[in-house]
């Protein structure tokens, strides 16, 4: 009766060890296909004007929502848009087209969004794949994640890269200046008391991905968009000495955001 039982047991653990194998396979297939499907929303947001060399000057990542002409983005991102100096410059996103046939397209400012840092814009043309905008239940710390952008620019073409990670926290802040990408210690410490949640990521984002989608790494839903990185080192370091601690905007500013705007 005693060995009976002990080969039923070593059976169910087996079974169980299994099951979690094939749980854990199943999630590392997935992450491939997401990244396939969420990488045509991602676009390049910058400025173009005929007489700077090159014409299209990279400022950071956008994402599609919506009816698929509306671009999502941190209000940083386009601040050169809305200074006086500004007007001979156009704000564009860049997107890639078939057998190579890239374009730039105007972007419209439809709203800022300067308490949580979000700028929504529309562009011209035929529309874009629209991602989906949040899960039925909140983000929770531990959750996997991941964000596609474009962390080095245009430095090594305007080509999406994709960083995975978790949740590390949720922590309640006051967003800084619109205008910073990064902060140092000093801005770090001047965030005592703050007025919404932010999502804090174990994984390292680069000022180019500022304005990016945080997906949920299962369903591909956007949870975030990403916003900063505070830095232990200089702003130069940052590429070759990655240290920083990332943060994004949850998602539901964002959905608040459009609803407004389906209002007007």
């Amino acid at each position: 009766m005693m060995n009976a039982a002990r080969r039923i047991m070593c059976k169910a653990l087996m079974t169980g060890a299994l099951m979690c194998l094939c749980v854990a396979v199943s999630a590392a297939d997935a992450l491939p296909g997401l990244i396939a499907r969420v990488k045509p929303s991602v676009l390049a947001v910058g400025f173009y004007k005929e007489s700077q060399s090159p014409r299209f000057g990279f400022s950071g990542t956008g994402f599609v929502v919506g009816d698929g002409n509306l671009l999502v983005t941190n209000a940083h991102v386009i601040t050169r848009a809305t200074e006086d100096d500004a007007s001979n410059i156009s704000l564009v996103v860049y997107t890639p087209g078939a057998s190579g046939q890239d374009s730039v397209r105007r972007l419209e400012i439809i709203e800022v969004d300067k308490a949580h840092d979000l700028a929504l814009l529309r562009f011209e043309g035929a529309a874009v794949p629209a991602l989906a905008l949040g899960l039925e239940q909140p983000v929770r710390e531990g959750q996997t994640v991941a964000f596609i952008g474009f962390p080095m620019g245009s430095n090594l073409g305007l080509s999406p890269v994709t960083h995975r990670g978790i949740v590390a926290a949720i922590t309640s802040v006051a967003l800084p200046s619109p205008s910073a990408r990064q902060l140092d210690g000093r801005a770090i410490k001047a965030l005592k008391e703050g007025a919404f949640d932010l999502l804090q990521l174990d994984a390292t984002a680069y000022p180019g991905n500022s304005g990016g989608p945080l997906f949920d790494a299962e369903s591909g839903a956007v949870v975030g968009v990403v916003n900063m990185v505070a830095l232990k080192g200089t702003r130069e370091s940052a590429l070759t000495h990655p240290s920083g601690i990332s943060y994004a905007i949850p998602v539901e500013h964002v959905k608040r955001l459009l609803a407004r705007n389906e209002r007007k």
